[in-house]
């Protein structure tokens, strides 16, 4: 299975996004907020599924705004401002095809307790849902199809 490449996080930074193509790997972002300081890190994995609205989903498309990436990294420098317990963030969405079982979205986030990695990570991944400009096409099992959250 090809993988993501290993990030790097600065650790002034604290801070990994992308959006891209690439399959995304949950353990590696969970290691990449991991570090002496972190007592506690919260991982949350977007997996795409086989059905919705009571249909059968056959596969996923996700589409992208140019500005996806920005707003993606934006998110996660406001988190960090408003969560100061943090040590670090990673936010990643993959966008192309997707099958059932690909993982879709991956957020990790640590900080020295529990209580700040869980409300961060919940505050993340519904900045995220709200707010990137990514499209999802939905392939039913009939061959029919749907967008959602498309402009």
């Amino acid at each position: 299975m090809d993988t993501e490449a290993e990030p790097t996080m600065d650790i002034t930074e604290r801070l990994v996004t992308s959006v891209g193509e690439e399959p995304l790997d949950p353990t590696l972002a969970l290691r990449t907020v991991q570090g002496e300081t972190a007592g506690a890190a919260v991982l949350f994995t977007g997996v795409v599924r086989n059905h919705d609205g009571g249909r059968q989903v056959r596969r996923l498309e996700y589409s992208a705004h140019p500005t996806a990436a920005a707003i993606l990294r934006e998110i996660g420098e406001e988190l960090l401002a408003e969560h100061p317990a943090l040590h670090g963030v990673v936010a990643r969405h993959r966008v192309g095809p997707l099958d059932i079982g690909d993982v879709a979205l991956v957020a990790a986030v640590s900080s020295a307790h529990r209580r700040e990695s869980f409300l961060a990570g919940e505050d993340l991944v519904q900045r995220v849902k709200k707010r990137i400009p990514i499209w999802k096409l939905q392939v039913f099992a009939d061959g029919s199809e749907e967008w959602v959250n498309s402009p």
